[in-house]
Formats: C-alpha cells, sequence, structure tokens
C-alpha cells in the first residue's frame, strides 16, 4: 500500500478519461518499485537509481570533485552526487525549471547556447572530472528522427566534455538503442582510455535507453 493508501497496482478509475497512453504511463509509475523507492528516499526520480547503479558499477563519483549535470531536472543524478561525493562543487543545466539543491549551482538555459559552456565552466571555478549528461530530445513520434536528435545532443556534450575535462576524467551520456553512432564512439574512444556500453538495473527493460560511459580522459592533445 502507497503512502497514499491507493494499492500500487490498483489502475485509476479516472484513467477511462484519460487518452490511452497516459493510462498507460500512469499505471506503469503505480506499479514501478523505484517509483515508490525514490519516494521514500526523498529522490526527485527514479533516474537516481540509473547513476547509483552506473556508479557501482564503474566508481565515477569515489574521487569526484567538479561535476557538470547536463539535462539535470529534476534533479535526482545530482542528488546521488551530493550523497556520495559530498565535498564535490556540482553544477547543472536544463531547460526545464529545477527546485533548488543544496550546493548545486543550476542554470535554468539551453545547454545548445552559445554562452551555456562557459557559464558552466566558470562556475565551477575549474575544469570538471565528471560530465553527466542524461539529456534527451523532445520526441516527435519518429523514431528515426527522435535518435538523431538525441544523438545530437550526446555529441554536443562529448564535444563539451572533450573540452573541458581534466585528465584522467569521465564523461556519461543516455543513448538510445544500437548504442553510439560509429562516429562519436571512435571520438570517444579516441580520448577516453575506456568507452563502454551499460544499461542499468533501474532502466526499464522496455525501454531503449542505454548509457555511454568514457572513463580515462587522454587529455586535449589525444
Amino acid at each position: 500500500m502507497s503512502r497514499s493508501g491507493r494499492d500500487p497496482g490498483e489502475r485509476l478509475r479516472s484513467a477511462k478519461k484519460r487518452s490511452t497512453s497516459s493510462a498507460r504511463w500512469l499505471t506503469r509509475q503505480l506499479n514501478d518499485p523505484y517509483v515508490r523507492q525514490a519516494k521514500a528516499d526523498g529522490y526527485r526520480s527514479r533516474a537516481a537509481y540509473k547513476l547509483a547503479e552506473l556508479d557501482e558499477r564503474f566508481g565515477l563519483l569515489k574521487s569526484a570533485q567538479r561535476v557538470v549535470d547536463l539535462g539535470i531536472a529534476p534533479g535526482g543524478w545530482s542528488q546521488v552526487v551530493r550523497e556520495r561525493a559530498p565535498k564535490a562543487a556540482i553544477v547543472g543545466i536544463d531547460l526545464l525549471p529545477t527546485d533548488p539543491i543544496d550546493g548545486v549551482t543550476i542554470f535554468e538555459m539551453d545547454f545548445m547556447a552559445d554562452d551555456a559552456p562557459a557559464a558552466l565552466e566558470g562556475a565551477l571555478g575549474a575544469a570538471p572530472d565528471l560530465v553527466l549528461s542524461d539529456m534527451a530530445a523532445n520526441t516527435v513520434g519518429h523514431k528515426q528522427t527522435d535518435h538523431l536528435r538525441t544523438m545530437g545532443l550526446v555529441e554536443a556534450a562529448a564535444w563539451f566534455a572533450i573540452d573541458v575535462l581534466t585528465p584522467g576524467g569521465a564523461f556519461v551520456a543516455k543513448v538510445f538503442a544500437g548504442g553510439t553512432d560509429t562516429e562519436l564512439l571512435t571520438l570517444l574512444k579516441r580520448n577516453f582510455t575506456t568507452v563502454k556500453h551499460a544499461k542499468p538495473p533501474a532502466s526499464r527493460k522496455d525501454s531503449s535507453e542505454w548509457y555511454v560511459v568514457a572513463q580515462g580522459f587522454k587529455g586535449r592533445s589525444a
């Protein structure tokens, strides 16, 4: 039974008044153990567990000192960073408004804006050692178009990471089915010691999302 007293498996009666997709989404949320756990643990979204699981596998946060969170809203990833690397400086950016998080500088602006990279670097005061990107483009319902738009964001995030990371740093980004495009994968392999794809358990099994994890940044001479 949830805190509201509603059986999480119950289909809401009002679902009949909703669109089929909306009702399906709501039912899935009610039945999702990660959604319930996020509420219990005080996380803003179930996505927090994705970063936590990636960290447990790859050790991303054990020595993080300066972190950039691209696509920060609603803030779940930065919450995990704050817990696991409490002394780290964190800056995030998103088009969507994000409620304040203690110890995190948040910019409500477009990452693709010309002045966004300088704003992020300036807020940290030094080169980051970890760049996280959970960004995804708004979908239009056309699979190929949606994939290309999101991969455009991933590529922009990768170039940003290559431009600003300190040697030895890491880059993590959400990608989708098919993984990282060949050209981008080549770019990452040229600039990082290891590049792997991972699907954390918190990612829904029916979701096409994966994450690319690039570690051991070689420096801008690569």
